[in-house]
């Protein structure tokens, strides 16, 4: 056993948030175990770090591991309707695999322990925790949870996630490249399809709602969407996982730490309900935690967050269905993002900050009541064929 002459954190679950809590807190002199069952593995996202990401964690713009820089982006619409446009800041693609890597070296250099192993479970108190695993038990004075929505603990600490707080994922590695991205939007369903460009193959995948449909429908959507364009996925690898997508209670009503533990990414909920984005919030999550132990005020966390991401967080889960399956001037509301994004240059320039992460949730109402009647006039111009503006648009719909 550990010797507690010493604070001892453990960090359950190697994935990007416990990997840069694990480094953070280790650089500063702090003794960290890392639990994980696996090294770095796959799993079936796109593996998107938006410019906000990159702008914040430059490492992930500097490291030299494959990645590959998406440009431009492609949205279906639910009628089959297609807009392309130029990201005016590229995303960055990498596979879960290199980044989970990356993430795991840069803790490990850092002096982070590394076992790889399951916990099977926590004893103990906070300040006497006992983390049973294949190996010989390990004592710590702090356990941080980062083991993603599978999260077999959270019952313990905190709420569990109901099934409307999940989306299931599901997917394949399709050989091929490029440098644009493709989101789709199926009629009824609270999800979409993607394909992203990694370096040397597509991820191409679905996610949804589990109290919607099951996982071999969303996996059949896929593959009728993957075949009507093109993409052969015969013997391709094929993934599922989950995802949280957490209802506004759940979001608001969940504790997110407590004396000698604390949640962070995935484990925490801390996914965009609408985008699926989850990375950003894993990082930042693992950083503000990090901050509140480095300054001795664990109960600080939840202000952290809820001054950094959470209000934005609590919003999309506000709006999430209304997004998914609402209606807004007389069709689907992804019906209309779709349209506007191909007849307004205001909207693109919105959807381009969008994918940045420069436009948030908290203040999109008031600059789309800004500039909606320069949008409804630019939408009109285009579809009269009145301007000189010719998009990259498709109006042909689903049979």
């Amino acid at each position: 056993m550990t010797s507690m002459a010493r604070e001892v954190i453990a960090v359950i679950g190697a994935g990007p948030a416990g990997s840069l809590a694990a480094a953070r807190l280790a650089r500063a002199g702090k003794r960290v175990f890392l639990f994980d069952e696996k090294l770095a593995w796959e799993k079936p996202c796109g593996g998107g770090i938006t410019h906000k990401a990159i702008v914040q964690y430059a490492f992930l713009r500097d490291a030299q591991v494959e990645r590959n820089w998406v440009n431009e982006c492609e949205l279906v619409s639910p009628a089959s309707r297609r807009v392309s446009f130029h990201l005016d800041q590229p995303i960055a693609i990498f596979s879960r695999r290199t980044l989970n890597g990356l993430l795991l070296d840069r803790a490990r250099r850092a002096g982070a322990e590394f076992i790889q192993s399951r916990v099977h479970a926590i004893e103990g108190r906070p300040g006497a925790w006992m983390l049973r695993t294949a190996h010989p038990p390990i004592e710590a004075t702090f356990i941080m949870l980062a083991t993603g929505a599978r999260n077999p603990f959270r019952a313990q600490f905190s709420r569990p996630f109901a099934a409307g707080d999940l989306m299931a994922t599901a997917g394949y590695y399709i050989p091929g490249t490029s440098q644009s991205m493709q989101v789709q939007f199926l009629p009824g369903l609270h999800g979409y399809i993607w394909i992203f460009p990694r370096a040397d193959h597509y991820s191409a995948g679905i996610c949804g709602k589990l109290n919607g449909r099951s996982t071999a429908d969303l996996r059949r959507l896929l593959e009728t969407s993957l075949a009507a364009q093109g993409l052969g996925f015969a013997g391709a690898k094929f993934y599922a996982h989950i995802l949280p997508a957490l209802s506004l209670e759940t979001l608001r009503e969940s504790p997110l730490c407590g004396p000698g533990w604390a949640m962070i990414g995935d484990a925490a909920g801390f996914t965009d309900p609408i985008t699926g984005e989850g990375l950003y919030y894993a990082l930042r999550s693992a950083d503000l935690l990090a901050d509140a132990l480095l300054a001795g005020r664990l109960a600080s966390y939840p202000a952290l967050l809820n001054k950094d991401f959470l209000q934005e967080l609590e919003m999309a889960a506000g709006i999430a269905d209304r997004f998914f399956t609402g209606k807004w001037l007389g069709e689907a509301v992804t019906e209309r993002m779709v349209q506007f994004t191909a007849h307004s240059a205001r909207f693109r320039q919105l959807m381009c900050d969008m994918f940045s992460g420069s436009q948030g949730y908290l203040n999109l109402r008031q600059r789309l009541y800004r500039t909606l009647p320069a949008m409804l006039a630019e939408g009109a111009v285009s579809a009269l064929g009145l301007g000189g503006h010719h998009s990259h648009f498709a109006a042909s719909k689903a049979s």
